[in-house]
Formats: C-alpha cells, structure tokens, sequence
C-alpha cells in the first residue's frame, strides 16, 4: 500500500483562511480514516471539565489524538475537521485553547481545513464540543 501524502493548499485564488485552519489539504496513496465525533470524556467515559470549554477542548484533542495513536498516526495525518461547539460563548475559549494547542500538535503551522459551527445543544447538556476529523494514514 502507498505511503499516504498530504500537501496543505495556499491559493491566492481565494480568501486566506481567518484562522488557525488551511484553506484545502491534497491527499494521495493511503486510506482515508474518519474519526468520529469525539467529546470530552476520559477512559471511564466520565466528562473533563464540566462547563469549561477550554479543558474540553483540550479533552477532545486528545481523545482524537488516541484514535490516530491507535492506527500508528498523529494529528499532523489530520486533513479535516469539523468542530461543533454549544452556543456563542463558546467560540472564544474553544479558538483561545486552540490557539494554546494548534502549534504543539500541528507542526510548521500546517493546519487542517477546519470547519466551525455554532449549535444549540448535543447529544448530552454537559457536552460543550464535539470534532470530528479526518486522516490520511498508511
């Protein structure tokens, strides 16, 4: 099977991204592996931090980044996410706590396209996050 390949897209044929996000990612030989919805729950499925969406966003990540350990990957085989965060409020710590962990587990600022919705609610009240993403391993 071919080593899978990623190349971060940077056109001036559209918008620069607003964010710590890339506008598209490539991708060729590999497979393709579709991480779930992640939240921020531990090994016992208990919640980490409880209306603080700082502390689950820094969960989430590393949940995601068990599921790529569990395949032999990191986040740099990321090539998207989707991020759904509960309510307004939540943007801001959601993208200060990206801000923090973005640089430690992409390196060289090769973010993945990201796409970012506001929501009422998930599947459970305490849940203030939820990513879901995409790799290319092999």
């Amino acid at each position: 099977m071919a080593k899978a390949q990623k190349i971060i897209v940077r056109t001036d044929k559209a918008p620069k991204p607003v964010g710590m996000y890339s506008q598209a990612v490539r991708t060729s030989g590999g497979e393709l592996l579709f991480i779930a919805g992640t939240v921020a729950v531990d090994m016992s499925g208990n919640l980490v931090g409880q209306g603080d969406i700082k502390a689950q966003t820094r969960q989430v990540f590393q949940n995601i980044g068990g599921v790529l350990a569990g395949v032999g990957a990191t986040h740099a085989n990321v090539v998207q996410l989707t991020t759904y965060v509960v309510g307004r409020e939540s943007v801001q710590g959601f993208l200060d706590a990206r801000t923090d962990l973005f640089p430690k587990i992409y390196s060289g600022g090769e973010y993945p396209p990201n796409t970012l919705l506001v929501v009422n609610g998930l599947a459970r009240p305490e849940w203030l996050i939820e990513v879901q993403a995409i790799a290319a391993i092999g």
